[in-house]
């Protein structure tokens, strides 16, 4: 499938083929023109030529007496490699009186009448005495004719030759150059994103573009004012939603601390777990929400020896089995990346919650810091096919574990990250091991 041609490709294809081709429509007629002249040129020769022969032949006759075989005029010179003309002399009943040195005896292919013939092998004009008594006809071949008009034409199109490419390169540079404008706006719009939104600079471009870039600030004007209403929405949004799934699970536990009757308070305990499940289920609908919004995608930095060291400490004093969690960092000092903190803390509370939830039970969760700033974590848990890794990436997609969860946690990290311009590569098993998960965050050299 053939891809999208640039402007100015086509533009220089256009007017080089358009160019050329003038010059050869040009290069044509002027060949046209020349055959033309040429023959006037030639014809006139002959004329000229064959009248100015008729006295001097009529003296040459009347010195020589009567002539019964046709009769060859010698020269003394040396004769040239190439003749251009021959002639004829000719009696009323064709015979061949007199003829040139490289003329042949027989007689041309012409009638004995004044004018110009055209014959298989050249162009003939007979001339004759006032009494029609003697014939003179001078020839000149079609072959130097088409030799003069292919030398004539070669001539003409030699210079094209070096005109075109000229031409080509001259095209080149001026395209380039008008066009410079037009790829500096595709670079500026093309360097847009959900992180960066602010108006394109006027400054430099033609009048022709300003409409076009007015239209493109006004659409990333809405944008912002789009994302920034999203992201207020979700985060009302959690918070209200929050609140009373939070007082609803209290109000059941203290209902629980009350009941006595157990099949009431197994009832009251069920009515418990699925709060707490639907909480957990209204966090993650959350962060996919924001994660949705672009929250990852900011104009500010953060370090991730600050944001790793927080949730990490959050988790060992908040979970259950926080003390599962083996923590060590090669960081030296601040690694400041692009992006929102928050963002990236939400991709670091998935990771572990899921390393915590669905790793093997007593098997150590550990969390490293590279000294590039790359974040691994990784947990014991059973081998993994490459479709399978591919099939957690997914939206509700579990993989072998019985472990309660919505399946929304890695889909969160990977979109969160993506925004982020971080790579999120998940491998199983370990390097190293037959078995284990690990998924790794790993931010650009560049970064």
């Amino acid at each position: 499938m053939r891809g999208p041609r640039s402007l100015s490709g086509q533009l220089m294809l256009w007017i080089t083929a358009t160019i050329t081709l003038v010059w050869l429509v040009a290069v044509g007629f002027g060949a046209l023109v020349m055959r033309d002249e040429f023959g006037e040129i030639y014809d006139s020769a002959l004329q000229e030529t064959a009248e100015r022969l008729v006295p001097l032949v009529v003296d040459d006759l009347h010195h020589r007496g009567d002539i019964d075989d046709p009769q060859r005029i010698e020269v003394t010179r040396s004769a040239p490699e190439e003749t251009y003309l021959t002639y004829q002399v000719r009696d009323p009943a064709g015979r061949v009186l007199l003829h040139s040195h490289m003329a042949a005896a027989a007689p041309f292919d012409a009638p004995v009448k004044v004018g110009f013939w055209q014959s298989r092998t050249g162009r003939i004009y007979t001339a004759a005495t006032a009494d029609e008594s003697i014939f003179v006809q001078v020839k000149d071949s079609s072959d130097e004719r088409r030799e003069a008009m292919t030398e004539g034409a070669l001539a003409l199109l030699l210079p094209v030759l070096l005109i075109v490419p000229v031409s080509i390169a001259a095209v080149w540079f001026v395209v380039r150059r008008v066009l410079a404008p037009v790829e500096t706006l595709r670079a500026a719009i093309g360097g847009k994103d959900g992180g960066n939104l602010a108006a394109i600079e006027t400054a430099g471009l033609p009048q022709e573009l300003r409409p076009i870039l007015r239209s493109v600030n006004l659409l990333l004007a809405r944008l912002r004012a789009v994302l920034a209403a999203e992201r207020e929405f979700t985060s009302n949004s959690a918070h209200e939603l929050r609140t009373p799934i939070a007082g609803a699970l209290a109000q059941t536990q203290l209902l629980l601390a009350e009941l006595k009757d157990a099949p009431t308070k197994a009832r009251a305990q069920q009515i418990e777990a699925s709060l707490q499940k639907l909480a957990k289920l209204t966090e993650k609908l959350l962060q996919l929400a924001r994660a949705e919004a672009g929250i990852g995608v900011a104009e500010t930095t953060f370090d991730v020896a600050d944001v790793v060291a927080v949730v990490v400490t959050d988790f060992q004093r908040a979970a259950a089995d926080g003390g599962r969690i083996r923590f060590s960092s090669r960081l030296d000092g601040p690694a400041p990346r692009e992006g929102a903190a928050d963002a990236f803390a939400i991709v670091l509370r998935n990771l572990i919650e899921n390393a915590l939830l669905h790793g093997r039970a007593g098997e150590p969760v550990e969390i490293e810091v590279s000294a590039e700033g790359n974040v691994r974590i990784s947990n014991g848990a059973p081998r993994m096919s490459e479709e399978e890794l591919a099939a957690v990436r997914k939206r509700f997609s579990r993989g072998k574990t019985a472990a309660a969860g919505s399946g929304l946690g890695l889909s969160i990290a990977a979109r969160l990250l993506a925004q982020m311009g971080v790579s999120l590569v998940l491998t199983s098993p370990i390097p190293g091991r037959v078995d284990g998960f690990q998924a790794d965050v790993v931010f650009s050299a560049s970064a």
